[in-house]
């Protein structure tokens, strides 16, 4: 990890610069106003990529909860990308954007019985389990032909959010979850885990994988049985305001377990916010201003209710910049409190920003705002969710591939 966080926020500017300079995006304020996201889908692409050259043997399954637009799921549809799902809303999503099932796991460990036959129906035949109430549903169901992964519990103290919480079981109680499948006649193909979101720690995800795999060597020896997929989840990290692992700094780390495994197991991975997060920024403007007794104010026309959701659901801290020190810091400067437009005390973006003196009007961009954005925002206040403009200046080739046309990629937005 070479980068520092002071050269992390310089890149981060001047990209947001590199943004703002297009015509699109000009485009789209003027169209919009503000708030907007401006998304562009290549970086997406770009993303995907990464993680395909890095861990060529994975086959990657796009976690569509983080950001579900179409124009995120038509792009990486056409390069070729599995898709994750976890409800019967995301399912028919990815069958209006004519996904085909085989390309499509549900991973929500609990469901209603309803939507497992309607995810079955949908023709999707991969499924995630932690529990035996959950085995019993498909046993009811008539599912002989679902692939079950057994999700495995792995406590990540260091990540953004350790989801051992609430999913996954201990590797002895995945064992019983096995032996009562099998005596259900139900299938267990393998076993899944999740180390955690935003988890900067390249070795937890290594030793989650050696663990896992110990367990299914013990299991198949024991049985004689042969599993045939391993699912190593997601929680790759992506770089707010301080530098994480790279993506192939990680896969540095993995890939000497993976590589044995390759051979053996169809390998799989729900990566989200590391293919998203960078393919979105947010513009708004300032409402309004004001001295108080811990100094100088600013309101924006988006908060913690809307894009900056990813505050309160993530724990993440956007980087917030003023467009006018897009190119260079303008002085006189000042340090100030960010809120939201909404009549709440809570919403409050950040404190002690970096800021030029801002007046009613002027923008401020927000990078890295593609995940746990749009899709976690509110309407609290009954303010509207905040459009979601595509950038097609390097879109064509997609728009022209997937028989999507630039206004109907422009189109596809609003999404909450």
């Amino acid at each position: 990890m070479n980068e520092t966080a002071a050269t992390l926020i310089d890149r981060r500017r001047r990209e947001c610069a590199a943004v703002m300079q297009t015509d699109d995006a000009r485009a789209a304020i003027a169209l919009h106003g503000t708030p907007v996201l401006l998304l562009d889908p290549s970086i997406v692409v770009r993303q995907y990529t990464r993680l395909r050259t890095a861990l060529p043997f994975v086959r990657f399954h796009y976690a569509v909860k983080v950001c579900a637009h179409p124009a995120v799921i038509a792009a990486l549809a056409e390069e070729g990308c599995g898709f994750d799902v976890a409800s019967g809303e995301e399912i028919a999503l990815l069958e209006r954007q004519g996904v085909a099932p085989h390309r499509v796991i549900h991973t929500h460990p609990v469901k209603k019985p309803a939507e497992i036959g309607a995810a079955l129906a949908a023709g999707i035949r991969t499924f995630v389990v932690d529990n035996e109430i959950e085995l019993e549903k498909f046993r009811r169901g008539g599912a002989p032909d679902a692939r079950l992964l057994v999700r495995l519990a792995y406590r990540s103290p260091h990540a953004g959010s350790d989801l051992s919480s609430k999913f996954g079981v201990s590797a002895e109680r995945a064992e019983a979850l096995v032996a009562r499948a099998d005596a259900w006649g139900l299938t267990v193909a393998g076993f899944s885990f999740h180390v955690g979101s935003q988890l900067d720690d390249p070795a937890r995800f290594a030793a989650a994988i050696r663990d896992t795999a110990a367990l299914m060597s013990r299991l198949e020896r024991a049985s004689g049985r042969r599993f045939t997929l391993l699912d190593i989840g997601g929680g790759f990290p992506i770089a707010y305001d301080r530098p994480v692992a790279a993506l192939e700094e990680i896969a540095r780390v993995i890939r000497p377990v993976l590589d044995p495994l390759a051979a053996r197991y169809e390998i799989l991975a729900e990566p989200g916010r590391v293919l998203v997060a960078e393919s979105a920024l947010l513009v708004t403007s300032v409402d309004g201003v004001a001295e108080r007794p811990d100094g100088r104010w600013y309101y924006l026309d988006d908060g913690l209710y809307g894009s900056y959701s990813n505050v309160l659901t993530e724990g993440v801290h956007p980087l917030v910049f003023a467009e006018r020190d897009l190119i260079a810091p303008a002085p006189p400067r000042r340090r100030a409190t960010l809120a939201g437009p909404t009549c709440d005390s809570a919403d409050v973006i950040a404190r002690d920003c970096d800021l030029p003196d801002l007046r009613v009007g002027d923008l401020v961009v927000s990078p890295v705002m593609g995940a746990y954005t749009s899709v976690t925002a509110t309407r609290f206040n009954g303010r509207p969710f905040t459009p979601v403009a595509v950038l097609t200046r390097v879109l064509l080739h997609h728009s022209r591939r997937s028989g999507m046309s630039r206004r109907s990629l422009s189109e596809a937005a609003p999404q909450a």
